[in-house]
């Protein structure tokens, strides 16, 4: 599904936007805002239940506490009277079905910016040496990797697979040849050789585990040498993986600290990222009342997420993508948090925001009392 979905929708979004504006970046960004919208009443449900909850579940847990020990020795009544109560403020699990049916639509996207033109796109083959009087009683099982969408030029692409015919088990000895090529099975260097400029998209391959069982040549032909396990990663290069933008100097750069240099637009991206995030969560928390947790939670997430993401090996291009979605997400949240609530649940706001004040007060008036009296220094 999330191959479709980037293939039959996403990739020629893509192309529409790079046709206006021939500039990779700029159609991240474009792209990104036109899933956000399309997206837009799936997580405006869910910021909105999300909002509701925050005001509700006090309120929620104090009576379901109550209704559990009024009818404990009742189970009908009691998911009777806990049923209104769900139809009084909403379930907690209704905020997640819209997360849900956006999921698939969302990592199709991030795949899509993980893939060409953005980033050199590897295909990686587990394969088995076995002894080679035992590769007669192995039942053959033709292999088929996932298929990418490789881009040869701006405007031509097309998806590719590696296949083994005779599956990924081997016997000592035996030579194999991986094949890359179209989903219409035709031959992926042959399709290379109708543009002036294939070369430069002819993969590169490596042993990247188990070098010591199997060797393979440039060709993709593999030939086993010893009993054991080994992968195979055949690289092809991205159109765009170079192409910078902005302050990004490659879309297709991975990692923060590389070969002993920082890659400063990596770091300011997360950056970027971290800030638009605490963004998204203080405007969250306007206009609601205080809690203590909640408060050190959305002061820890946003530092926890930012530093896994220094070392975590994503493009440029996906952070880019990351960065903009956060501003998008925080101008709906702010949005969003302008809309009445129903007046069952702005009763409560409001009682919850008095209580909040008398508590202020109240603080202020103790630490005010506390203060020793001012006395001046009496003459003799």
């Amino acid at each position: 599904m999330i191959g479709f979905i980037s293939e039959k929708l996403l990739i020629p979004i893509l192309d529409f936007f790079y046709g206006l504006v021939p500039s990779y970046g700029l159609a991240i960004v474009a792209l990104t805002v036109v899933i956000r919208i399309a997206l837009f009443p799936l997580s405006a449900g869910s910021i909105r239940s999300a909002r509701r909850m925050k005001i509700a579940q006090p309120v929620m847990q104090k009576k379901q506490a109550e209704i559990k020990s009024k009818f404990s020795g009742d189970p009908k009544k009691q998911q009777e009277e806990l049923g209104k109560l769900m139809n009084e403020f909403g379930s907690p699990l209704a905020g997640c079905l819209p997360l849900i049916v956006q999921m698939p639509v969302l990592f199709a996207l991030f795949a899509t910016l993980r893939g060409s033109p953005f980033a050199d796109v590897p295909y990686n083959i587990n394969l088995k040496v076995v002894p080679q009087d035992q590769i007669a009683t192995i039942d053959p099982k033709p292999y088929k990797s996932p298929r990418h969408s490789i881009f040869i030029t701006e405007k031509s692409h097309f998806p590719v697979i590696a296949t083994i015919p005779n599956g990924t088990k081997l016997g000592t000895e035996d030579s194999v040849k991986i094949n890359l090529q179209t989903t219409n099975g035709n031959s992926y260097s042959e399709v290379l050789s109708k543009y002036d400029n294939g070369s430069k998209f002819l993969p590169t391959w490596k042993v990247s585990k188990g070098s010591e069982n199997i060797k393979i040549s440039q060709d993709g032909t593999v030939t086993a040498i010893k009993p054991g396990d080994a992968t195979i990663e055949a690289k092809i290069p991205g159109l765009a993986a170079k192409s910078g933008f902005l302050f990004i100097k490659a879309l297709g750069q991975v990692g923060f600290y590389v070969d002993g240099a920082i890659n400063w637009d990596i770091a300011a991206l997360v950056g970027a990222f971290g800030l638009t995030l605490l963004l998204s969560q203080v405007l969250s928390s306007q206009g609601m009342p205080a809690n203590p947790q909640q408060s050190t939670a959305n002061k820890i997430t946003p530092i926890m997420i930012t530093g896994m993401f220094l070392f975590f090996p994503l493009p440029a291009g996906v952070l880019l993508y990351m960065v903009v979605a956060n501003i998008f997400q925080a101008f709906q949240t702010f949005l969003l948090n302008k809309e009445a609530l129903p007046e069952n649940l702005q009763k409560i706001l409001d009682q919850q925001l008095l209580a909040k004040n008398e508590v202020i007060t109240t603080s202020a008036s103790t630490i005010s009392d506390k203060r020793l009296p001012f006395e001046p220094n009496s003459k003799k």
